[in-house]
């Protein structure tokens, strides 16, 4: 989930304009102006969004695989073949630009989406107090542009909730970083009261980690999950300044295997409801 999963790191939000990604999406651009499509044209047409194949046409998402042959069937084989030299010039930035920019990607398309968290609340959870309670704790600090532009990609992101009612979203997070209170009690405050609306979405499933629970199989640390539309899952991690994009299908296998374990040692919806109700009562 998300994905970026709430790091403060460089990777947070809309990434970075490289040269290579401007240059990708302007040749995308000037190709579907050649076939006299719009976007909105376009975009259904190799199946996916609008808003997506703006941000691709931007240089602000890193072109997913699929893109190039679906845009064959539309643009025909010329086109592709300029397309394809596109993408092979696309610099691939070593460490957490290059791997977000694909796990942003997958998420945009995902049919289920699974989050676990020990560190900080997931991203696409935060509410705006909680998004700057952490930037503003970011070291090295981030200048006032950087820090706006931080907090509004990452309530951009957001609307993955609400935009894709068909996809199953699931967060484990540890009751520990609620009891933290990172920001204060009216942060706290926010976040819970955040956290039990976004609960109530049908597709959305948010589960506690008690703060004792002997058999826990989350012990390696955070993790994401994505299933992909042709039904493969696809893993992504990440710590201080670094990420990995899993793409082998044993790793993402035992990966899933350790999430389903933590759903069944965390508590349940209802459970973790009502401990949420408590604690925004106790404040």
């Amino acid at each position: 989930m998300a994905s970026d999963n709430g790091g403060v790191g460089a990777q947070c939000g809309e990434p970075e304009l490289s040269d290579s990604l401007k240059t990708f999406g302007a040749v995308l651009r000037a190709l579907r102006d050649e076939a006299r499509l719009t976007q909105e044209q376009f975009a259904p047409r190799v199946r996916y969004s609008a808003a997506y194949i703006a941000k691709i046409e931007q240089g602000k998402r890193f072109p997913p695989r699929d893109l190039l042959d679906r845009s064959e069937e539309v643009l025909g084989p010329a086109a592709a073949r300029v397309l394809a030299a596109a993408a092979r010039s696309l610099t691939r930035k070593v460490g957490l630009a290059s791997w977000f920019l694909q796990w942003a990607a997958i998420e945009e398309d995902a049919i289920s989406l699974f989050s676990y968290e020990s560190s900080v609340i997931p991203g696409l959870l935060q509410p705006e107090p909680y998004i700057r309670a952490l930037f503003e704790r970011r070291l090295p600090p981030l200048s006032e542009d950087q820090f706006e532009h931080q907090v509004t990609a990452r309530l951009e992101r957001q609307r993955l909730l609400a935009e894709r009612p068909n996809t199953t979203f699931s967060f484990i997070i540890e009751q520990a970083l609620l009891e933290r209170r990172m920001g204060g009690d009216e942060v706290t405050r926010a976040l819970l009261d955040h956290l039990l609306t976004v609960s109530r979405l049908r597709n959305v499933e948010i589960q506690a980690m008690p703060l004792v629970q002997e058999d826990h199989s989350g012990f390696e640390g955070p993790l994401s999950l994505a299933e992909t539309a042709e039904n493969r899952w696809v893993g992504y991690v990440e710590a201080h300044d670094s990420s990995m994009l899993i793409t082998d299908s044993k790793a993402a296998s035992a990966m899933l295997q350790r999430y389903g374990k933590m759903r069944s040692q965390a508590l349940s919806q209802q459970a973790t409801a009502g401990l949420l109700e408590q604690m925004r009562g106790a404040l």
